[in-house]
């Protein structure tokens, strides 16, 4: 453990729930499109079904983890956590858009219009702030100073606010000021994808078994439990994210580092002088 590092009493418990939700509710998406809509294809009338477990495995899972990794790792060195950080949310993003070729595929086989449920509207808006927003370091990870000259985005959301963060004569106070929008923007996308899949769901749900969802007929029962697991998955992350005494403590020479670079760029002492 780090030095005057402050105990994580019951981080390892939720961390463990988190994963364990996680992979029951990939096991769920896959029991209920292997079991009640006939598995997963490519160039195939299947095709569509590869678009749910896409998304579920990438916008909603991954994502998740990559913003866990900085509580997960907080002992660790920021480079190795950041490298991580950068490989989950560059295979989440690579994954959804694998699901998002999938269902356009598959509507212009079928002659399905696109983009008219509000399912769709929610789905594409998160997709796109997933590709457009930045990292820049990752906030959520906590404890750490936004000045620090090594913190550059790293990971797959490099779009927005780059400036701030990759030419070191950027302000320290627009850099600070940007990481707690950054916070918010991180937990509201997340949700957005969450709430973009429950309405997949029951979009899913009316199209195929409107007559008999109503009767509690099992697969609308397993795809409910799905929705369930989605919105548990993404209370234990979002509990785990905002938990002020989990956040990762600033190991000394990265306080050092960010005390060097404010001193170099803004005249400012150590002691506050100038």
């Amino acid at each position: 453990a780090m030095d005057g590092a402050p105990p994580a009493t019951g981080l390892s418990a939720y961390v463990a729930v988190s994963q364990l939700l996680g992979l029951t509710l990939l096991a769920t998406t896959g029991a209920w499109l292997g079991r009640y809509r006939g598995g997963v294809g490519w160039h195939s009338p299947l095709q569509f079904n590869v678009h749910p477990l896409c998304m579920v495995l990438g916008m909603v899972f991954l994502q998740g983890d990559a913003l866990l990794v900085y509580r997960v790792f907080r002992n660790e060195a920021k480079r190795s956590v950041k490298g991580l950080h950068a490989l989950l949310h560059g295979l989440a993003l690579a994954i959804a858009l694998v699901g998002i070729v999938a269902v356009f595929e598959s509507h212009r086989t079928k002659g399905i219009p696109d983009m008219y449920s509000l399912h769709s509207w929610c789905g594409m808006v998160a997709f796109v702030l997933y590709l457009l927003q930045v990292r820049a370091g990752d906030p959520l990870g906590g404890g750490r100073d936004p000045t620090a000259p090594g913190d550059i985005p790293v990971s797959p959301q490099w779009l927005l606010g780059c400036g701030f963060f990759l030419f070191p004569g950027a302000s320290f106070s627009l850099r600070a000021r940007y990481k707690p929008q950054h916070v918010f923007f991180g937990i509201a996308l997340f949700t957005l994808s969450i709430t973009a899949c429950l309405l997949g769901i029951t979009e899913m749900l009316l199209f195929n078994i409107r007559d008999s969802y109503s009767r509690f007929v099992p697969e609308g029962v397993l795809a409910n439990t799905l929705g369930v697991l989605l919105v548990a998955f993404g209370l234990v992350v979002g509990y785990v994210l905002t938990r002020d005494d989990w956040k990762r403590p600033p190991l000394p020479e990265e306080l050092a580092l960010s005390m060097d670079f404010k001193t170099l760029m803004e005249g400012e002492s150590p002691g506050g002088g100038s």
